[in-house]
């Protein structure tokens, strides 16, 4: 199955999905790092769902974010030049306005998934 195309920022450190940006992965990261944090963090969300407990659940989570942060996905930026995080934010309202008023209608319905 083909990975679908999303839509990402002119700078490379947020993609758009259902009108939000979300943080990319930390480009800095060697293969080997990303794939063993990748594998941790499909390992955790599957303990998400497969969860029987209230505790399980918790401790499942929990996973997900240490792999998240593993990522650069969340916890302090990886990029250092002092922008915020402008994560979670419709990419109207942030610094990459102009960037988003910029894209044609049918792109911007995709990644707000109207399309």
């Amino acid at each position: 199955m083909a990975r679908k195309e999303r839509l990402t920022t002119p700078d490379g450190r947020y993609f758009v999905t259902r009108g939000r940006l979300w943080r990319c992965t930390d480009p800095s990261l060697d293969d080997s790092e990303r794939r063993a944090a990748v594998k941790a963090l499909m390992q955790a969300r599957r303990a998400v769902q497969m969860a029987d407990t209230p505790e399980a659940e918790r401790a499942a989570r929990a996973d997900v974010d240490a792999a998240k942060h593993r990522l650069g996905e969340r916890g302090p930026v990886w990029w250092d030049d002092g922008a915020p995080d402008e994560g979670r934010r419709h990419p109207k309202n942030t610094s990459y306005a102009d960037w988003w008023a910029g894209l044609d209608a049918e792109t911007r319905d995709r990644a707000e998934g109207k399309a």
